[in-house]
């Protein structure tokens, strides 16, 4: 079975503020994928779970086993049943992330920290795109 990893970031200026999102996909090293976007106002959970969504959503095409990778702690202890979400706007987010992971086989989450050169990667997707708009 595949391993698809996946490295997400969300930001916002201001929390709420401009937001935007990045994710890269890979497979063996192998880039398969990498977007952002520009998602409005915000706040950065709500940011860091739209990332995640759009990840695992272009991830559906790749089939295999996910990995995702993500710095944001709050959002990798929630999508691993080890911290409640309480808050309603996240909620909902949460929902829409979990209805996701039934379309594959298996998902895994990590929190890493903002010095993994993927996340990295990503959190400079995201600074570009709010640079551009901005």
């Amino acid at each position: 079975m595949k391993k698809i990893k996946i490295y997400t970031d969300g930001a916002s200026r201001g929390n709420p503020g401009p937001g935007a999102i990045a994710f890269l996909i890979f497979e063996k090293g192998k880039l398969l994928m990498k977007r952002s976007e520009f998602i409005g106002n915000c706040t950065n959970n709500i940011a860091e779970y739209k990332a995640l969504i759009a990840a695992l959503k272009a991830a559906a095409k790749f089939d295999g086993e996910i990995e995702c990778f993500s710095d944001s702690q709050l959002m990798i202890s929630q999508m691993k049943g080890e911290y409640k979400v309480k808050k309603g706007h996240l909620k909902e987010l949460y929902e829409e992330a979990k209805m996701m992971e039934s379309k594959f086989r298996k998902v895994d989450y990590f929190n890493v920290r903002r010095t993994d050169a993927n996340i990295q990667k990503a959190d400079a997707m995201v600074n570009e795109t709010l640079d551009h708009v901005l």
